[in-house]
């Protein structure tokens, strides 16, 4: 018994059948109807169009009065649209959204000053169609031979901006080998994956039937495109015919086969196919079980279901920049835009997909008129991850996340997905003043409120904030001793001090411990945000209080200047205020040393603003230190030459 295995992607695609559709849908209910052009190349569906008083044009000036024009799926040049307008002619655009997505690239792209670079068949309707959105210069290649020779020229020798696209039908392996050229040898030009995915799928389904099978059947229209090259792909594998009815598998070399592939291009009707499928069991097993073909075919026809809100899985078909495309099992094609993709802005498609990847998915949108389901991964996550949510919440969990954005009254953080709102109150212990500064970090936080109805969370980041702190504290008051020694953080300063956070527990240092020269404010010190080194001086666990110390006793001037100066030692000194009965100078920051009235000259002084100046630096000999009282004595006059000293008056 021969075995017959069928495609599933066998038949319409769904452009083709929107278009056929409507003119079906056209000719039920209006007097009149002309299709631009076959509407399909399959000439039974086109006779029996004609039998309903459907008839076809080539240009739209020979459009009877009255009737109505309808654009076939391949589409139409800009000009063809404005000659209906400019004649008053009823049209429907039947052009395939795959196709009329081409023709906004090619418009767009052209206006910003690119060159067309289009891979297909340049006497192809759909073709001829996309060159005339385009306004200014464009190319077509139909292989990677001729793609590279045209971008040697455009984009190597005039150095001009070029974008690529393809044909909805062109030979998917050609157009690969264009990718990887363009990927490889000319980096900056941009292109489009504009194959449609219908058209991907059927190809690569058609190889991989023809490899395991002994012989192929491609059921079409010879004049589609679309079919042509499912029987040249087909034929690289196994011996394959192309016929348009089963009336032509009579005189077929079948017999022998032990298994034989069908495929059909996107031309061929639902009842060809079912009657292919009939004639060939009826011919081959000679069984009275052909409807079981039938039936096969049509269950393959048939697609769940679709409906906003449902969760589907899919195969990742195509990455694009701004897009990818998916197959779900549907006569519809799968959208997954960036925005419903990608979690932040930085992100691109390609970072989180690749090709031939299965995917989770929710449908937001279904749109039979274009031929297109909307669908969301972010928001299929995010319904999963909604539950992680409700689950943390009753357990009381810690979670984390990253603060993605700054909304009106707090800010919103990314967590499984989930997008969880934090109020700028529970953003943190202590008061945040631009919530813009935490921007992109990463934060712990708990679940405050669930409201499962609107599918949203309420989160807290000072919750977690908080237990950590107490926590911390605990530990610091379980472990603290006078003179350890701590690092800590400027968390506040006041006139009489700077307060500083040891982990979880506040200490403050008084203002006389931050220098060991007197200061008028604990600012000319440390700064809020400062990383300090103290020490504990003092304790009060009932009260919670932590006295601290800051400066060092390495850094004590006494201490520098005992290491350093003895009696009889000569020092350059500054002058820095006046007694009635002396000059006191700094030695050192921190240490001054007295010049009594009797030590600054050899004669009587009498006011000793005659003799020095404050900020003035004079020699001096240190005559005494007093150790105890730590006070150092100088004199100008011991350095002065031998003369008569004046006797001092009584």
């Amino acid at each position: 018994m021969t075995e017959i295995l069928l495609a599933k992607t066998a038949g319409f695609c769904f452009g083709v059948n929107r278009a056929v559709q409507m003119t079906y849908d056209l000719a039920q209910n209006r007097e009149q109807i002309c299709t631009l052009g076959p509407i399909i190349h399959n000439p039974q569906v086109v006779d029996d169009l004609r039998s309903k008083g459907v008839t076809i044009i080539e240009d739209p000036k020979d459009a009877p009065k009255g009737a109505t024009v309808v654009i076939r799926s391949h589409g139409v040049s800009r000009e063809v649209y404005d000659t209906l307008q400019d004649l008053g002619i009823s049209y429907v655009d039947a052009t395939c959204p795959f196709v009329a997505k081409i023709h906004r690239i090619v418009r767009e792209k052209s206006k910003e000053g690119y060159v067309v670079v289009i891979a297909g068949d340049a006497t192809h309707p759909e073709v001829l169609g996309i060159v005339g959105h385009c306004v200014g210069e464009y190319h077509i290649v139909k292989n990677e031979e001729e793609l590279r020779s045209c971008l040697d020229l455009l984009y190597k020798t005039e150095k001009k901006k070029v974008v690529l696209a393809a044909q909805t039908t062109f030979h998917t392996k050609i157009w690969q080998k264009c990718v990887e050229i363009a990927k490889k040898d000319y980096t900056n030009l941009i292109f489009f994956d504009t194959i449609c995915s219908a058209t991907n799928e059927r190809q690569t389904e058609a190889i991989e039937l023809a490899q395991k099978c002994d012989r192929m059947i491609v059921i079409g229209g010879r004049t589609s495109s679309n079919t042509k090259k499912l029987q040249q792909v087909c034929a690289s594998y196994a011996p394959t015919d192309l016929i348009e009815t089963a009336a032509e598998l009579y005189g077929l070399p079948l017999a022998g086969c032990q298994r034989i592939g069908v495929t059909a291009g996107a031309s061929t009707p639902a009842d060809i196919i079912k009657e292919v499928l009939k004639t060939m069991d009826e011919m081959l097993n000679k069984t009275q079980e052909s409807s079981e073909f039938a039936a096969m075919f049509e269950q393959s026809l048939e697609t769940e279901k679709l409906y906003s809100g449902k969760r589907v899985k899919g195969i990742v078909t195509t990455v694009a920049p701004n897009e990818i495309h998916v197959d779900i099992g549907a006569k519809q094609t799968g959208i997954v835009s960036a925005d419903e993709l990608v979690e932040t802005s930085d992100q691109k498609p390609s970072d989180i997909v690749k090709k031939g990847d299965e995917i989770e998915l929710v449908v937001l949108k279904v749109n039979d008129q274009e031929g297109v389901v909307t669908l969301s991964k972010k928001r299929c996550d995010a319904q999963a991850g909604f539950d992680t949510l409700k689950k943390a919440y009753e357990d009381g969990e810690v979670l984390e996340g990253v603060v993605t954005n700054v909304v009106k009254g707090g800010v919103l953080v990314l967590c499984n997905h989930t997008k969880v709102f934090v109020p700028a109150s529970q953003v943190s212990t202590k008061r945040v003043e631009d919530l813009n500064t935490m921007l992109k970090q990463e934060v712990s936080f708990k679940i405050l409120e669930i409201n499962e109805r609107r599918g949203r969370a309420v989160g807290s980041i000072r919750a977690v904030a908080a237990e950590e702190r107490k926590a911390a504290e605990e530990k610091f008051w379980s472990e603290v001793e006078i003179g350890k020694v701590y690092t800590g953080e400027v968390k506040s300063i006041t006139s009489y001090g700077a307060f500083v956070d040891l982990g979880g527990v506040d200490g403050m240092i008084h203002i006389t411990e931050l220098s060991w020269t007197k200061i008028k404010h604990p600012s000319e010190v440390v700064n809020v945000g400062d990383t300090v080194e103290v020490y504990v001086k003092d304790l009060d666990p009932e009260k919670h209080r932590i006295s601290l110390g800051y400066k060092k006793e390495a850094d004590n001037p006494w201490v520098i200047f005992e290491n350093n100066y003895k009696v009889g030692d000569v020092v350059t000194v500054k002058i820095v205020s006046f007694t009635n009965y002396g000059a006191f100078a700094s030695i050192i920051p921190g240490i001054d040393g007295l010049i009594h009235i009797s030590q600054i000259a050899n004669q009587r002084v009498d006011k000793i603003a005659d003799l020095l100046e404050i900020g003035q630096e004079v020699d001096a000999k240190i005559i005494d230190i007093n150790h105890e009282a730590k006070r150092v004595s100088l004199s100008i006059r011991a350095l002065l030459a031998d003369e008569p000293a004046e006797e001092d008056a009584e």
